[in-house]
């Protein structure tokens, strides 16, 4: 790609210093400490803390495109302490203590991330305004309060998720259809692309090389091969994500999910008035099939959502950023959110991948036999997660006994996806089903008892 602002809008509002990559390509055999495969928020994160930890080691990141190409420079801008599995489905796989660990330290993960990008002086136009998930029927309105009654179940409170009265609501948005909403406080807006490109400077201050538009077709325990070069370390670090199917004997782990984002124009202050959001809350809404959104540092929407299509084989190909017809439904549905919206122009519209694993469970890892480790498989919630991700495997290698290593996504092995054809038509089919799921509650007013099926088989 020539022109890395066409990556997404995120890319697009760089300024020339962050969107400029003079990084060399691997041309020549290496030796390190430590090679990380990925150039997004996992491969740099776990880079941050290793150097940060002993500044004597020797770590060097190989990127197959440009740092931040990836689901890292085109997401939602959600710094969040979402994580895809539920406390109660940990507890029931780990134990309730270790479940409510592991989400204490999804909320611990936020401020972390917010103390790095204070302290390392990170432009990222970092806001934390938290987070609203509408509730817009009856129907998601009960669910909304059957979702608070589990969270306080589980020992956490109002300080930490709430429900808000649809009056409490419009204070903070003055969304449509308002039967009230969710909101956690455990949530910044970001510019995303504006993270990664920043963390990939500040690693490189620390003393990490990075190697950009260098393919990896194997890895091995001690070994990254590419088609010129070969780097030798004691340890590799698997961080591709979305991207995992490309590398040779990885094609099962993940199935590569497309989203698709828009950006709008960027709305006057009158505008924002009939709409709210003043603290820039990210927010969503409880239909099945997801949506996110948030209103960006200049202040334009950016809106996403599911709804395109699995490519057989787990293709990734940058045709399948585009699909116009989902483009256009997700303009819809801001529209009806927030009417104000209707008449204004959408300046970008792009997407990419993202990493589902088999069982919707994350995971990070350090097989200490071959020294391969690896983390990943974030269904969308990567942004935060990955910074977990970062510090636990920086424990890992380093052979530090913190209280992340004890967390139950470490070492957690997902199965593989089925062989294809079985593959595309479970993906497909179980997208269809979610947006048949919607269309049927809004219609009859009662629960469809599809997504709890399709969570039989996803393991959601």
């Amino acid at each position: 790609m020539t022109d890395n602002r066409n990556i997404s809008f995120w890319w697009d509002t760089l300024p020339p210093a962050l969107t400029k990559s003079d990084r060399p390509e691997l041309t020549n055999d290496l030796d390190v400490d430590i090679a990380i495969v990925g150039g997004g928020y996992t491969g740099l994160w776990t880079a941050y803390y290793l150097a940060k930890q002993n500044p004597n080691l020797t770590i060097a990141i190989v990127e197959a495109q440009v740092v931040g190409f990836g689901a890292s420079g085109r997401n939602g801008g959600w710094c969040s302490a979402l994580f895809p599995t539920s406390v109660s489905k940990l507890a029931k796989q780990f134990g309730p203590n270790r479940a409510v660990a592991m989400q204490r330290a999804m909320h611990n993960t936020v401020s972390e991330i917010e103390q790095v990008v204070a302290s390392e002086n990170i432009d990222c136009d970092w806001q934390r305004g938290g987070s609203l998930v509408f509730a817009r029927t009856a129907l998601q309105q009960a669910r909304a309060q059957a979702e608070i009654a589990e969270w306080e179940s589980w020992g956490f409170d109002s300080t930490d998720y709430a429900y808000l009265s649809p009056e409490q609501t419009t204070a903070q948005a003055k969304v449509t259809n308002n039967f009230g909403s969710i909101y956690t406080k455990h949530v910044a807006a970001i510019n995303p692309a504006k993270l990664v490109r920043e963390l990939a400077r500040l690693v490189e201050t620390l003393g990490v090389q990075i190697f950009e538009n260098t393919t990896v077709v194997q890895i091995h325990p001690g070994m990254v091969v590419t088609p010129q070069a070969v780097i030798r370390s004691k340890y590799v670090v698997r961080a591709t994500e979305g991207y995992t199917p490309s590398i040779e004997g990885h094609k099962r782990i993940v199935a590569p999910i497309y989203s698709l984002m828009l950006a709008t124009e960027p709305l006057s202050e009158s505008d924002w008035d009939q709409i709210g959001l003043a603290k820039r809350q990210t927010f969503s809404d409880g239909r099945n099939l997801i949506i996110y959104g948030q209103r960006t540092a200049d202040n334009r929407f950016a809106f996403g959502g599911r709804g395109a299509p699995y490519h057989f084989g787990s293709k990734i190909k940058a045709q399948y950023d585009q699909v116009p017809k989902v483009h256009n439904a997700l303009k819809k549905i801001l529209g009806e959110l927030f009417p104000v919206v209707q008449n204004k122009a959408v300046t970008h519209t792009w997407g990419g991948p993202l990493g589902i694993t088999r069982d919707w469970m994350p995971s990070v890892g350090l097989n200490k036999h071959t020294g391969l480790a690896w983390a990943g498989g974030y269904v969308g919630d990567g942004v935060g997660t990955s910074n977990l991700a970062g510090r636990t495997l920086a424990d890992l290698i380093s052979h530090n006994a913190s209280n992340l290593i004890d967390l139950p996504w470490v070492n957690h092995k997902s199965p593989n996806w089925e062989l294809e054809p079985l593959r595309w038509l479970g993906a497909n089919i179980g997208l269809q089903a979610m947006t048949f799921s919607d269309h049927f509650e809004n219609r009859s007013g009662k629960d469809s008892v599809i997504p709890k099926i399709v969570g039989r088989f996803t393991g959601k």
